[in-house]
């Protein structure tokens, strides 16, 4: 009887002391495999990024350079937050990134206002704030640091001289012409960007005739929308103008079931924006008229300004990406097949 209890004590202290053992090693590995995890996050540069959403085909191509050039093997550790259109979402992401004291912020902002308080905390938690694709409009410009981007201006200015052009080949330039603007997000940098460049081209031309501008949010759903009740409104439309190629796509639907044509041996001439595959596809066919391009590609630029910035080198406070125009006449296959977007 006292043997038994006593081997019994024997494998329960023997037992105990290898629990004991197990949870000492283990806490141990767990530890370890913390502190690893976060000494290698320490040795990353951290980046929060707020992408205002993924409307768009152009958004979604945006996303994916930003995401691969903020890679583990480039030296960084990303969050990143989608906004689904909102401001109220980016500004408690931007929020969040500086609780969290990331090394930079970007963002692309939705609208143009509404950023100063949230930026100025920014500012006082020392966190450089970097602006993506959008601008802001703040009264104190040390609130961000650079911004990296298009020359939306450029670009409707773009629209409108090869609108100019096209007229004068078809010997249109001194007849009356009929048009409708199918605008972005009213508020974007965008939106306020293609309408003024285009506007400033317009105003030269008492025969260009704008009949209604309306938003249609850059989508595609929106767009089609939009474009159906111009249809109805305005029997004699002569050109489109849309601002994405989102928007685009819809409109062309909207034409088509109405019963008229589009492109480049159609009644109503298609201007549009971003330059997309499917869009650029488009243009090749003779559907699209016109493409000015919208580079997304800006992932590359953005880790380049970083870059520079940790070496401690002076940024310039607007860098442009490279972008061009796309007619039926330099579409070709090879450009198709080489398209990342």
């Amino acid at each position: 009887m006292f043997r038994k209890r006593s081997y019994s004590l024997i494998v329960v202290g023997l037992l105990f002391v290898m629990t004991m053992a197990l949870l000492l090693y283990g806490s141990r590995l767990f530890t370890n495999i913390e502190e690893e995890a976060h000494m290698t996050q320490e040795n990353r540069i951290v980046v929060g990024v707020s992408q205002l959403g993924s409307e768009s085909g152009w958004r979604t191509a945006n996303t994916e350079s930003v995401q691969n050039a903020f890679t583990r093997h480039n030296g960084y550790f990303l969050i990143y937050n989608n906004a689904r259109q909102k401001q109220e979402n980016q500004l408690k992401a931007i929020r969040s990134f500086i609780s969290q004291r990331v090394d930079y912020i970007i963002f692309s902002p939705v609208v143009e206002t509404g950023w100063e308080t949230v930026l100025q905390e920014a500012k006082q938690a020392g966190i450089p704030v970097i602006l993506m694709d959008r601008n802001v409009d703040v009264e104190d410009e040390s609130l961000y640091v650079t911004c990296v981007g298009s020359d939306f201006e450029e670009e409707g200015e773009k629209a409108g001289r090869w609108l100019e052009r096209e007229l004068v080949r078809q010997r249109r330039s001194s007849q009356s012409v009929n048009i409708v603007i199918l605008t972005g997000t009213e508020g974007s940098s965008s939106q306020i960007g293609r309408s003024a460049g285009f506007a400033a081209v317009a105003d030269r031309h008492a025969n260009w005739n704008i009949l209604e501008e309306k938003c249609a949010e850059f989508t595609s759903t929106k767009g089609k929308e939009v474009m159906k009740t111009f249809l109805k409104r305005y029997p004699d439309i002569d050109v489109v103008v849309s601002q994405n190629d989102d928007m685009t796509f819809g409109a062309i639907e909207a034409i088509e079931e109405s019963g008229r044509t589009v492109g480049v041996d159609g009644d109503i001439i298609i201007l549009s924006f971003d330059a997309v595959r499917g869009a650029l596809d488009m243009v090749a066919d003779g559907v699209i008229n016109v493409d000015i391009e919208c580079n997304p590609n800006q992932g590359e630029y953005l880790l380049r300004v970083i870059d520079m910035l940790e070496a401690g080198e002076k940024v310039e406070k607007k860098y442009y990406v490279e972008e061009d125009i796309f007619t039926i006449d330099n579409v070709t296959q090879e450009l198709l097949q080489e398209r990342t977007y």
